[in-house]
């Protein structure tokens, strides 16, 4: 098992204004999912102005989300989306196109 699967992630929670209302505002990296698909993987110094701020149409068909206070989020969202990469033939989610 890698360092980032070992990373103590949140509960994955309805992606909704009160769930969302409850992220810290930290700095951390979290992911977005429908259907059991990844659409973003994302990280920011504050997680939940982030999360509330995004207005892109695709991640507005996210469901649930999950989140991870990280100090060194952009070094572990870099890495999470190049795993994600792996494992999907060099794609990356399908909110990051």
């Amino acid at each position: 098992m890698n360092k980032i699967q070992q990373i103590e992630w949140s509960d994955w929670l309805d992606f909704n204004q009160d769930m969302v209302s409850k992220v810290p505002e930290a700095s951390g990296v979290f992911m977005m999912h429908a259907a059991m698909k990844i659409l973003y993987i994302g990280g920011s110094e504050n997680m939940k102005k982030t999360i509330e701020d995004i207005s892109e149409k695709c991640v507005s068909n996210a469901t649930r989300f999950r989140y991870r206070k990280e100090k060194d989020f952009g070094r572990i969202k870099n890495e999470l989306i190049a795993e994600y990469k792996k494992r999907h033939e060099g794609k990356a989610p399908e909110c990051m196109n």
